[in-house]
């Protein structure tokens, strides 16, 4: 080869390199807009509910006049008041942390956020979350909002693969030797057949047929947008599964310095 073909051919690996670069940029954002629209939906629900009751029980106080019932409407006011102030800290805290650069997380408050935010949805669908939170657990090294989003497909994810309910295991932990924290997510749903479990991060693979009753799922965009933001974030993502016993993903995360 002389040097003008070995010219071209540098140019052309370089051109792929650019266009490999863009069509994952398109990937991440096509994914983000996902989870967006799906996080905007889940909480518009969250607030319409709590401005029912506030004008329910507030019509209730109107109408009766024996203090009994106007204190239990004032009661119920006051709960979905308080509701709606922590559905708000929640948002906002997801608003915070989207600093394209890493900073000290709490990943427990961060995964707490977003339970929180599809409390509704899961219980809609019969869903009972365990959580196993270690105590004195190590803040990570992370932008927040994209683990958050990582969180909320997997969290999406699993109440997918258990249409019938049953319980969603939640379980955060130190792997103090390796200087990571480990989140993991573990259904006891449908399972991924051992066939199928090698191409799950590929993108634009997906075993589902299409959008469930809730609009969500069946874009094959998810799983390759989660591996991509935790392998930026030097981390790891596991996963382990058996058919019809259910499928757990660990997010092995950085631990923060603690000077950071």
């Amino acid at each position: 080869m002389n040097p003008t073909e070995s010219r071209s051919s540098e140019l052309e690996l370089e051109k792929l390199r650019e266009e490999n670069l863009a069509l994952k940029k398109q990937l991440r954002e096509a994914a983000a807009m996902i989870a967006m629209g799906e996080l905007v939906s889940t909480t518009t629900h969250e607030f319409n509910n709590v401005l029912m009751t506030v004008l329910n029980y507030a019509k209730m106080g109107l109408r009766h006049t024996d203090d009994a019932t106007r204190e239990n409407a004032f009661d119920k006011i006051l709960n979905a008041g308080n509701r709606a102030a922590k559905i708000t800290r929640s948002v906002l805290g997801m608003a915070r942390n989207r600093s394209p650069k890493p900073e000290s997380t709490d990943l427990v408050q961060l995964t707490e956020d977003a339970l929180f935010l599809l409390e509704r949805e899961m219980n809609k669908y019969r869903i009972s979350v365990v959580k196993e939170f270690a105590a004195d657990v190590p803040e990570v090294l992370v932008c927040g909002n994209q683990i958050q989003q990582v969180l909320l497909n997997l969290l999406i994810n699993a109440r997918q693969a258990m249409p019938n309910g049953g319980d969603l295991l939640v379980k955060i932990q130190a792997d103090s030797p390796n200087g990571m924290v480990d989140l993991s997510v573990r259904d006891y749903g449908t399972g991924i057949p051992a066939d199928v479990l090698p191409h799950i991060f590929e993108p634009f693979f997906s075993t589902k047929k299409g959008p469930d009753e809730s609009g969500k799922g069946g874009t094959g965009l998810g799983l390759a947008m989660c591996r991509e933001i935790i392998e930026e974030h030097r981390g790891r993502i596991q996963v382990k599964s058996s058919v019809g016993k259910g499928t757990m993903f660990t997010l092995k995360l950085p631990m923060a310095p603690k000077d950071v």
